[in-house]
């Protein structure tokens, strides 16, 4: 075997910190997670949430505006979203009083030489999310030391062993939903009259680009209705790699 690649010096930091949080705070309910990272990461470094206004979105989002409306929300537009999914961003964000909601776009230069006609999902799904969705999201969270994304153990298998706390090159990302169940999400929803996605409704689960997302088939999991038929699983934000791209401004 190949020798261990070095880590740098915050990247190291951001390990410690992690599994410190992790051991310290992951069992909590997901309310006081999310109150110990604003507490922790606020006035160090700063902290935002991630939220694509998905299938189950309003949740996470509900009790970040309930501790502070104010905190930044990062919205990637890819330009190929559902007009639902837009429509449902706003009047969201208007029933939960969202004061910092931030739309985020691709670079128009990188969609104008590598997808011009918006049809590279057809021939290259891998590189069509690395320009609307994985190199935007990089620059979001760059400002950032945290961020919340609403992820969940149960949606796939690639997120069964997903902690609480992870280091992400030299920041945090924090999954305060990691141990939420369908009826957990459900229950919370129906106690707090949380509106819902309208294409919930019609099987998607699982929401993201209108060209890659379809309704998900009894039996199979979440978000077995993204890419469906391809072996993808993951846009790649949440895949290692992505720490390369946020490290430069750390």
């Amino acid at each position: 075997m190949g020798a261990k690649p070095r880590l740098l010096e915050h990247e190291m930091d951001a390990l410690e910190i992690a599994a410190s949080l992790e051991a310290r705070f992951g069992h909590l309910d997901a309310e006081a997670i999310i109150a110990v990272a604003v507490e922790r990461f606020r006035n160090a470094g700063g902290i935002a949430t991630v939220s694509s206004f998905g299938a189950d979105s309003a949740a996470l989002l509900h009790m970040v505006a309930r501790l502070d409306n104010s905190l930044p929300v990062l919205f990637l537009d890819t330009g190929q979203h559902f007009g639902e999914t837009l429509e449902y961003r706003d009047q969201l964000a208007d029933d939960l009083g969202l004061k910092n909601l931030r739309i985020l776009h691709p670079r128009s230069e990188a969609l104008a030489a590598t997808d011009p006609d918006g049809i590279l999902h057809k021939s290259n799904t891998d590189l069509c999310c690395e320009i609307r969705k994985v190199e935007p999201m990089a620059r979001a969270v760059e400002p950032y030391a945290a961020w919340f994304t609403g992820r969940k153990r149960h949606q796939a298998d690639t997120r069964a062993e997903m902690p609480v706390f992870e280091a992400v090159g030299p920041r945090i990302r924090i999954n305060p939903l990691a141990r939420w169940t369908t009826a957990d999400q459900a229950a919370y929803m129906r106690a707090h009259d949380l509106r819902e996605n309208p294409l919930v409704a019609y099987g998607y689960l699982s929401i993201g680009c209108f060209p890659c997302t379809e309704p998900v088939k009894p039996g199979e999991d979440d978000r077995s209705g993204r890419w469906a038929g391809t072996a993808k699983t993951e846009c790649g934000i949440h895949l290692p790699g992505f720490e390369a791209l946020t490290s430069s401004a750390a």
